[in-house]
């Protein structure tokens, strides 16, 4: 073997053994600033929020106009299929509820946690009860998203007083994946709709751990600043970048279901061929839409 090879294969047997050898890498200490941090540190938050964009009051408007059907229909051809929960009571039938996402994450109660929580509190001055914070620190525009594992009696997490103090901040109503008491009193908050899993008189019996983080409604993941479209029926959950798709995509299904009523109130067609419209109709309903862009 030549004296150039027999070094290289020195060298390549030296570092072969330099990473047999070496030691894992050591778990990186997390800086204790960020105990304080008001929302809660998560990596993929850290990862997500360079491509986040904040859903604006125009687009919460215009989301306010549409049937849910046609929300929910838009988001689920973009890919968003795990992104609504149905079966929620509401507090204020009848009045939707639009919105960005404050999220929240309770747990069960146990010695160590609650004192855990109590330390984070003091360093970061807020309270323990995230009710009470939530009247503290809502903004504008947002709708709690709260995570307390989908139960009743033991997934209350506020009541009127600390949902009007998160009215007064801007609040525009909540989605408990549990539950409220004082529905009497919720039900007389014109303006802020509570969509709850269930209600009951008893007091909290969880406690808050996370602030702004993934957490999860039924079968739908939520992220913070996400969308949130409620009705009676439903409610549905996607990111604001893509909201202006959404609307779109939502406003064209408004137009197709009205076009398909006018037909059907004609009584000059077969039902059959009005809905769904056969390619004729179609194709007669596309050009009209043609017709009417300026």
């Amino acid at each position: 073997m030549r004296r150039g090879a027999v070094a290289v294969l020195a060298c390549a047997l030296a570092w072969s053994a330099g990473l047999a050898g070496a030691a894992p890498p050591a778990d990186v200490a997390a800086d204790a600033q960020l105990r304080a941090r008001r929302d809660t540190y998560h990596p993929v938050i850290d990862l997500l929020r360079t491509k986040a964009v904040r859903l604006s009051d125009e687009q919460m408007e215009k989301l306010k106009g549409f049937p849910l059907e046609a929300v929910w229909a838009s988001v689920q051809q973009l890919g968003y299929t795990n992104a609504h929960m149905s079966g929620l009571h509401s507090t204020r039938p009848s009045e939707p509820l639009v919105g960005r996402a404050l999220t929240i994450r309770y747990l069960p109660r146990r010695p160590d946690l609650v004192e855990a929580m109590q330390a984070l509190a003091k360093e970061g001055d807020w309270p323990v009860a995230y009710n009470v914070r939530a009247g503290e620190e809502a903004k504008p525009g947002d709708v709690l998203v709260v995570d307390l594992g989908g139960g009743v009696p033991d997934g209350i997490f506020f009541g009127d007083i600390s949902a009007l103090a998160a009215q007064l901040q801007g609040a525009r109503g909540a989605v408990l994946y549990g539950s409220t008491r004082d529905l009497t009193e919720l039900r007389a908050m014109a303006g802020f709709p509570v969509l709850a899993v269930g209600f009951d008189p008893r007091p909290a019996s969880q406690i808050g751990v996370d602030w702004n983080v993934p957490v999860r409604v039924g079968g739908a993941t939520v992220l913070p600043g996400d969308a949130v479209v409620a009705d009676d029926e439903a409610v549905v959950f996607f990111p604001a970048s893509i909201a202006d798709e959404v609307i779109t995509r939502a406003t064209r299904v408004v137009e197709q279901e009205n076009y398909e009523r006018a037909l059907a109130r004609t009584k000059q067609h077969r039902f059959r061929d009005v809905y769904p419209m056969s390619p004729e109709l179609r194709k007669k309903f596309e050009e009209e839409k043609k017709k009417d862009k300026p």
